[in-house]
């Protein structure tokens, strides 16, 4: 019978292979949007992913988790057959690709969110778990989904609007 501590690790690794697509995948449209309005708050963001991802690596060492490399590849694949998604341009990056990234990344970013709740709500029962950092995790989650909804709805305005 598997134990909390399983489900736990379970749980930190598969939020560490989803990183692995978000990591790639905002730096993919940094570099996408690197000479446009977008380009200050998605190079800002992949470097916080990236940070995010290493705080995720310090937990899991905490709790002795190896991260996945099953999933972590596997996961790393999914994003790459991602960007074989139809744009409406055959062989270049289009208004539409940044809009489903955005979305994609946002999608991530809610699921990032979910996980520092989750860790949050058990830390009075964990001293591995710091609760004041997790909070502040939880606030930064937030506003990066804040600025993931903006910059989608920019991105909208872009694809669609005449």
């Amino acid at each position: 019978m598997p134990t909390k501590i399983d489900y736990l690790s379970t749980y930190l690794r598969d939020h560490r292979a989803g990183a692995t697509v978000g990591v790639n995948l905002a730096r993919r449209l940094a570099e996408e949007n690197a000479d446009s309005p977008y380009a200050a708050f998605l190079t800002l963001l992949a470097r916080q992913i990236e940070d995010d991802v290493a705080t995720l690596e310090s937990y899991m060492a905490r709790f002795d988790v190896e991260p996945s490399m099953l999933k972590d590849a596997g996961a790393a694949i999914a994003e790459k057959l991602g960007r074989l998604k139809p744009n409406e341009h055959l062989t270049s990056y289009s208004p539409l690709s940044r809009l489903q990234e955005l979305e994609m990344l946002r999608s991530g970013v809610v699921g990032k969110l979910g996980l520092w709740q989750a860790l949050r709500e058990v830390s009075d029962t964990d001293p591995r778990l710091d609760a004041a950092e997790l909070q502040a995790l939880i606030e930064k989650a937030e506003a990066q989904v804040a600025g993931l909804t903006e910059h989608q709805a920019m991105a909208s305005r872009d694809a669609f609007a005449d």
